[in-house]
């Protein structure tokens, strides 16, 4: 069997043992940082390896096969012994070294990881990064990642993080969108401009805010809409009219001048707003090269409330 065979047969062991132990999928799955039709395709993959039927499957509960049985105890003898090994090598690793494969949100990766990675990369000479910048939900175990940056209010079962800070959004324009359109003073009359919004879905003309304890929903219009924070950016700057921004991507252009705030006295809350988390499978021993990264991002970007995510191991 390959090297890569092997591994790949060990790391469905481990969904496998969780399974027997969990006795269903979904819970299996709910504590792995996993999905149900994920850790199905491991089991499968498992039996297919290993050529024998590892669970009777019926419609109110699992069982195990008799070669399950067998291969169920020898897998959890592999885990403990794994992680005794893990504890060991810890004690002696303590320079950061290795790949760490991050998966992190378009803008959040553009505008607020990437500016800080050449620093990084200066700090850990040892540490190389692969950084996938990506919308989409991404799975620890199946995309074979080893940190994930999301924003997220609640952080899903099954894993542990750090935070890092909010994310907050707020409505923007130009100084000539200005000089040419009275701004705003309540969110209402947002109707009688002409609005630079998401246009993925009907809801992201639907904005929402709040104020002293009273939230209000306006539904906006305008001639351009944008799926792209840095495009949404400089459609703002060239006075298309009044969009909304991720405070963090319109900082350096307020800051200039470029842009102003709009309903400053107002919380603007979108869908894309919340605490942004540095997430990881759970373990005990965070290897070093992962705790100096989710470090090194909690220091630059204010490290949130200092709290940590996430189940005992």
């Amino acid at each position: 069997m390959s090297t890569s065979n092997l591994t790949s047969l060990m790391s469905d062991m481990v969904v496998f043992v969780k399974v027997v132990e969990t006795g269903s999928f979904s819970e299996a799955a709910r504590q792995l940082g996993n999905t149900p039709s994920a850790v199905s395709r491991s089991i499968a993959r498992l039996e297919k390896g290993l050529g024998t039927r590892v669970l009777q499957r019926t419609t109110r509960k699992l069982r195990l096969s008799d070669s399950g049985q067998a291969i169920y105890e020898h897998a959890r003898d592999m885990l403990v012994c794994a992680q005794a090994a893990m504890e060991i090598s810890g004690q002696f690793q303590t320079e950061p070294e290795g790949l760490i494969r991050l998966s992190v949100p378009k803008a959040v990766g553009h505008f607020l990881i990437h500016p800080h990675m050449p620093d990084f990369l200066t700090a850990y000479p040892k540490v190389n990064v692969v950084m996938s910048l990506d919308d989409r939900y991404t799975d620890l175990i199946d995309d074979q990642l080893d940190l994930a940056i999301r924003i997220t209010d609640q952080p899903p079962p099954g894993l542990m993080g750090r935070h890092l800070s909010d994310i907050r959004h707020g409505l923007y324009a130009s100084p000539d969108y200005v000089a040419a359109h009275p701004l705003p003073t309540h969110p209402q009359q947002l109707r009688e401009h002409s609005c630079i919004y998401l246009g993925e879905a009907p809801s992201d003309s639907r904005w929402r805010f709040s104020k002293g304890g009273k939230v209000l929903n306006v539904t906006v219009s305008g001639r351009y809409a944008a799926n792209h924070t840095g495009v949404r950016l400089d459609a703002v700057e060239r006075g298309l009219g009044i969009g909304s921004l991720p405070r963090f991507v319109a900082k350096g252009a307020e800051q200039q001048g470029r842009i102003v705030r709009v309903l400053p006295d107002w919380e603007f809350r979108t869908q894309y707003c919340g605490a942004l988390w540095a997430l990881y499978p759970p373990t005990r021993h965070l290897p070093p090269k992962l705790r100096a990264m989710v470090e090194f991002l909690a220091g630059r970007l204010g490290g949130g409330k200092g709290e940590v995510w996430g189940p005992s191991p």
